[in-house]
């Protein structure tokens, strides 16, 4: 991917049926930078990250667990999920997001 040219993020990854698409950006020590593409029905079970996770809905809406608690997340929103604290995502309508983390 060519970085000095202008591009909508939520071009560069694809729906496909049934599946979870995800395209990297940009990885570096302590630094994740990736698209999503979910399909409706598709999810992330619970899980943890070593670094925060910053969550920007660009195209749908998401529903994130954080904590035991359920947020939706609509496109233009976003959602900040603490390092080491479980999370999920589900996906009950298709939605593209970008997720850049960050390790201390």
């Amino acid at each position: 991917m060519d970085p000095a040219r202008v591009m909508t993020l939520a071009g560069l990854v694809d729906y496909q049926e049934g599946r979870v698409v995800s395209c990297t950006l940009a990885q570096q020590a302590g630094f994740n930078l990736t698209l999503f593409a979910f399909s409706k029905g598709e999810g992330l079970s619970t899980h943890q990250s070593s670094g925060d996770a910053l969550i920007q809905v660009l195209e749908g809406e998401g529903f994130f667990s954080v904590r035991g608690e359920l947020h939706r997340v609509r496109a233009g929103e976003s959602i900040l999920l603490p390092a080491r604290e479980p999370h999920a995502v589900d996906a009950p309508e298709a939605f593209k997001m970008l997720l850049t983390v960050v390790k201390g």
